[in-house]
C-alpha cells in the first residue's frame, strides 16, 4: 500500500489494446490499482478505443472509476493531405472524455481519423478538434506530441503557438501540459520547457508516465512485442524500440518521488480524475426504425404482418394435415405476439423479415432457421424460418423468455455468393454506413503462435522453434496447459537461455489481441449514426466496422443481426441450376419429402460428404452405428455429436436403445411423452425445460432460466 494513496491517478496509459505495443492487460491492472489504492485510472490507448467498453465494465464492477481517452494522432494540415511530410509530422495528443457529450466527441474523432483520415495511422487535425472538443479535457503527450517535439526543436514559439492553440481549443482549464520522468536526458529539456510555459501561458501541469508495461520487470517482454509488431529481432540495434525503462505503472511515491518538484503536476491528476465522468448508458435499447415508420405504425404494421403470414400458414398445415388443433396454432400466434409487442421488438422482426425477404427475391438462398428463433410462430408466420414450431415441439420462451427482457437473437444463413448483397441493401435501406456496419473480432496470440512469433524475436532459428511448436496439442487451452500435458516442452526449453527466454515471455504475451478484423457474422443496425454510441473501425477491406466486439455493442443496446454466409447454400443452388440448365424437374427445396427412401439409404451408408454438419468422419462413424431412419433421428445424430453426449456415453445409450438392445427406462412414468422420441434420453434443452414444468410446474419462462443456468454451470441459479 502507497503511503500516498488518493494523492496521484494515472492519466496517461496503453492497454493490450494498443496492439502489439500496450502489454498492460485489465484484470492485472485493476488489481495493481487496488494495491496502490488508486481509486481512478485511465486508458488511452494509441488512435483506437478497441478496449474502452471492456475497461468500462471491468473497472466499474472492481470500485475503480474509469476515464475513457484515446491518445490521438494529430495531423500537421488537413487529413485531406496524404504525403510523407503529412506522415512525418504527425503529433500525438491525449483526449479524455469528462462526460457523455465528451466522449461521443472521442468516437466522433476517433472513427473519422480510422474512416477518412488515415494514412499509414489514423488522423485527426486541429479543424476537426475544434469540430468536436465540447467535454474533452486534452494532454500535451509524450516526446511526440508537438509542444514537446518544438521544444526539442528550441521553436519556443511553435511551442508556445500549440500550446495556445489547445487552451483555446478546448477552453480554460481543459488543457494540461504533461511532464514525465522517464529515465531520457531529452526528457529533462523538455519538462523544463513544459515548465517555462506553464508559467508564462498560465497552463496547468500533470504528470504522467505513458504507461506501457506493468511492472518494471516487464520491459523485455515489452521488447519483444514490438519485435513482433514490426517484424523485426531484439538483435538489431536499429529497429523500433522505447529508449527507456521506466514506462511502468508507477505508484503515486513513486511518481511523486520523481515528478513532485513540478508545481501542481501530482495534485492536478486528482482534478482531472474528479472531472472524468463518463456514464454508459446499459438500459436502454437503441432501435432502429423499420421503414422510418414511428412506434405505433411499427407495431400495428408487425401485427398485420405476422397475421396475414400466419393465415397462410395454417391454410397449408391444414391442407397437410385436416385434424390439426386449428386452436392451439392460434393461441400460440396471439400469445407470441403479445409478448414481443411488450417486450418493445416488432421492429427486430419487421427487419429481419424484410431483408430475408429482399435476399429471396434476388435469388439469394436463405437458410430455414438456426437456433432458438426456430421455436416462434412469428417467425415462421413472418417467413424468417421455414419450421413450424409446434409440429417439431420447439419452444417459444427458449427464444424469447418474457420474465426477462433481453434482446432476440436470429443467425440468419444465407448463400455465402450472396450474403454481402443482402447486407449492402441493409446499408441502403436503413440509414447508410453510418448507421449499418459490420463487427470487430480481435485475433489472439495464441499457444503455438506466440511460441512462433517470440521464436522469432530472439532470432532463434525457425526449425527450432516449429520442434517447439509442434509439441502444443491442438486442443490445448492455453500455454500453461500445453506444459501440464506435454512436459517435454520446458525440457527443451531449458537447455538454453534463449529458448527458456522464449518460453517465459511466450507465457507472459499469451492471450494479447494480436491483430483487429471483421466478425464473419455480426451486423449492427442504429437508431442514430453509430458514432454517437461507439468508435468505428476501417477493416482490411475497406469496411467499416465498429471498435467494440459484439458482447459490448449488445451491452451497450446496439441491436445486433446475424448475416452468416453458408456455402453449402451456395452448393445447393449451384445444383439447382445444373439440373436446370439440363431441362430435369427442379426440386422444391421448400417442399422436400422428408420420408424419401433413397436419401435415407445414402444418409445410412454415411455417404454425406459435403453435407453440412454431417460429413466429418467422427459424425459419419456415428451415423453408421446409428442407422437414422427418419428425419427426428438426423436431428438426434446432430445433438448426439458433441462433446457432452458422446463423453458421457449418452450417444451409445441412445443408439443401444433405438435398436433395442437395451431397454427404453424413464424415471419416472410422466416424463415417457417428453422422452419417448429419444428412447429416455435427455437430449434436446427443450426437454429439459418441458421436464421442469412437468415435475417443479415450471412455466416455461422460468424453465428457460432453470436451462440458462443449467447450461453455465451456475449452482446459485439453480439452487434459486
Amino acid at each position: 500500500m502507497t503511503d500516498s494513496a488518493g494523492m496521484f491517478y494515472h492519466l496517461h496509459l496503453h492497454t493490450e489494446y494498443s496492439l502489439l505495443d500496450g502489454a498492460i492487460r485489465l484484470d492485472p491492472l485493476l488489481k495493481k490499482c487496488r494495491e496502490y489504492n488508486m481509486d481512478a485510472v485511465s486508458m488511452t490507448d494509441h488512435g483506437t478505443m478497441f478496449g474502452v467498453a471492456a475497461f468500462y465494465e471491468k473497472a466499474r464492477k472492481a470500485g475503480i472509476k474509469p476515464i475513457l481517452g484515446c491518445e490521438v494522432y494529430v495531423a500537421p494540415r488537413s487529413i485531406i493531405h496524404k504525403t510523407q511530410m503529412d506522415h512525418k509530422g504527425l503529433s500525438h495528443l491525449v483526449l479524455l472524455a469528462q462526460d457523455r457529450e465528451g466522449y461521443a466527441n472521442l468516437c466522433k474523432l476517433v472513427s473519422i481519423a480510422q474512416l477518412k483520415g488515415f494514412y499509414y495511422k489514423p488522423r485527426i487535425d486541429r479543424e476537426l478538434l475544434a469540430a468536436h472538443s465540447k467535454g474533452l479535457i486534452g494532454l500535451s503527450a509524450c516526446l511526440k506530441g508537438d509542444i514537446p517535439k518544438a521544444i526539442m526543436a528550441n521553436d519556443m514559439e511553435g511551442a508556445d503557438a500549440a500550446a495556445r492553440f489547445y487552451l483555446e481549443t478546448l477552453g480554460e482549464g481543459n488543457f494540461f501540459l504533461e511532464v514525465q520522468e522517464n529515465g531520457m536526458p531529452i526528457q529533462q529539456k523538455v519538462n523544463q520547457g513544459i515548465a517555462d510555459i506553464s508559467q508564462r501561458l498560465s497552463i496547468p501541469m500533470v504528470a504522467t508516465n505513458d504507461c506501457h508495461y506493468l511492472a518494471k520487470e516487464d520491459k523485455k517482454a515489452h521488447d519483444i512485442l514490438l519485435c513482433i509488431q514490426t517484424g523485426d529481432t531484439v538483435s538489431n540495434q536499429n529497429r523500433f524500440k522505447f529508449d527507456s525503462d521506466q514506462l511502468y505503472f508507477k505508484s503515486s511515491d513513486e511518481m511523486i518521488a520523481t515528478l513532485g518538484q513540478y508545481a501542481g503536476a501530482i495534485e492536478n491528476t486528482k482534478d482531472v480524475a474528479a472531472r472524468c465522468n463518463v456514464e454508459f448508458d446499459d438500459k436502454t435499447y437503441h432501435f432502429p426504425r423499420y421503414a422510418q415508420s414511428d412506434e405505433d405504425s411499427e407495431a400495428e404494421l408487425f401485427r398485420q404482418k405476422a397475421m396475414a403470414g400466419f393465415e397462410e400458414k395454417l391454410a397449408i398445415i391444414k391442407k397437410k394435415n385436416p385434424n390439426v388443433n386449428e386452436q392451439e396454432y392460434r393461441d400460440r400466434i396471439a400469445y407470441e405476439i403479445k409478448i414481443i409487442l411488450d417486450m418493445g421488438f416488432p421492429g427486430y422482426f419487421l427487419i429481419v423479415a424484410d431483408f430475408i425477404a429482399h435476399a429471396r427475391k434476388i435469388g439469394v438462398p436463405v437458410g430455414p432457421g438456426r437456433g432458438s428463433a426456430a421455436g416462434s410462430m412469428v417467425a415462421y408466420a413472418m417467413d424468417i424460418t421455414a419450421l413450424d414450431p409446434i409440429e417439431h415441439g420447439l419452444i417459444f420462451e427458449r427464444f424469447l423468455n418474457p420474465s426477462r427482457i433481453s434482446m432476440p437473437d436470429i443467425d440468419v444463413d444465407f448463400c455465402i455468393e450472396g450474403r454481402d448483397k443482402v447486407y449492402h441493401y441493409t446499408i441502403d435501406r436503413y440509414g447508410g454506413p453510418e448507421y449499418v456496419c459490420q463487427i470487430i473480432t480481435f485475433g489472439k496470440l495464441k499457444a503455438k503462435a506466440v511460441i512462433r512469433d517470440v521464436g522469432r524475436a530472439l532470432g532463434i532459428p525457425l526449425s527450432e522453434v516449429d520442434e517447439i511448436a509442434k509439441l502444443i496439442p491442438d486442443g490445448a487451452k492455453n500455454l500453461t496447459k500445453a506444459l501440464e500435458e506435454v512436459p517435454a516442452i520446458r525440457e527443451i526449453c531449458d537447455v538454453s537461455d534463449d529458448k527458456t527466454q522464449m518460453l517465459e515471455t511466450a507465457l507472459l504475451l499469451e492471450g494479447l489481441p494480436r491483430h483487429a478484423s471483421t466478425h464473419a457474422a455480426g451486423v449492427v443496425v442504429a437508431d442514430k449514426p453509430l458514432n454517437e454510441y461507439l468508435p468505428l473501425f476501417r477493416g482490411k477491406e475497406g469496411e467499416t466496422i465498429t471498435q467494440f466486439d459484439m458482447n459490448y455493442v449488445e451491452k451497450l443496446g446496439l441491436v445486433k443481426f446475424d448475416f452468416l454466409g453458408l456455402r453449402n447454400l451456395t452448393v445447393i443452388k449451384n445444383c439447382l441450376e445444373l439440373i436446370e440448365k439440363q431441362d430435369k424437374p427442379v426440386p422444391d427445396m421448400d417442399h422436400l419429402d422428408f420420408s424419401d427412401e433413397n436419401t435415407f439409404d445414402l444418409l445410412q451408408r454415411a455417404d454425406t460428404t459435403g453435407v453440412f454438419q454431417l460429413e466429418s468422419s467422427g459424425m459419419k462413424e456415428l451415423i453408421l452405428r446409428l442407422k437414422p431412419a427418419t428425419f427426428s433421428d438426423i436431428v438426434a445424430l446432430v445433438a448426439l455429436y458433441r462433446p457432452g453426449p458422446l463423453d458421457s456415453g449418452m450417444a451409445n445409450t441412445y443408439v443401444e436403445r433405438k435398436h433395442g438392445r437395451e431397454e427404453v427406462a424413464y424415471l419416472f412414468d410422466e416424463l415417457a411423452p417428453i422422452l419417448k422420441e429419444t428412447y429416455g434420453v435427455i437430449l434436446y434443452q427443450e426437454q429439459v425445460m418441458k421436464i421442469a414444468g412437468v415435475l417443479a410446474n415450471y412455466s416455461m419462462a422460468d424453465a428457460d432460466g432453470l436451462r440458462k443456468a443449467m447450461g453455465k454451470k451456475i449452482a446459485a441459479m439453480m439452487e434459486a
